[in-house]
């Protein structure tokens, strides 16, 4: 599979300055947060579907908006009059630069690639136990990382 995956970087690297293009709104990539400025001052700010986006207040003209999970909501700002300044849609896509997803059949395995090499980046979707792999191998190098560190 390591050929297969070398050959995907350069298409990967390609890819990677790229944005993904929507129509209008807020597009954020899932576990990653993007600063919304209103043009006038709001007192409240709400999402349609929080499981798919999250808000925090910066002040009282600007937010931060993370993408939780892949889908579409939309957000509704308010004024002190509590009159609608903004409702915009919210879209979280899964497409960071530099990904790529290979499939085996039903089996799909996601990667995050730069021009020298890929890396695994299980995503939603992904086979199971490649999944769980991933993270266990993770948590294993940090746990090592860390007696390591404290050994010393």
């Amino acid at each position: 599979m390591r050929p297969v995956i070398s050959g995907l970087c350069f298409l990967a690297a390609a890819a990677a300055f790229t944005t993904p293009a929507f129509a209008e709104g807020i597009a954020v990539p899932m576990d990653e947060v993007r600063i919304v400025t209103f043009k006038q001052p709001v007192t409240a700010v709400y999402l349609g579907n929080p499981a798919i986006a999250d808000v925090t207040t910066i002040d009282s003209k600007r937010v931060f908006v993370l993408g939780k999970t892949f889908g579409t909501t939309n957000l509704i700002a308010l004024n002190a009059e509590g009159k609608p300044v903004v409702n915009d849609p919210v879209t979280v896509f899964g497409r960071r630069m530099g990904a790529v997803t290979l499939n085996r059949g039903a089996n799909q395995y996601s990667y995050t690639c730069t021009a020298a090499h890929c890396e695994a980046m299980p995503m939603p979707g992904d086979v199971t136990d490649y999944h769980k792999g991933v993270h266990e191998e993770i948590n294993s190098h940090s746990d090592m990382s860390i007696k390591a560190a404290s050994a010393q």
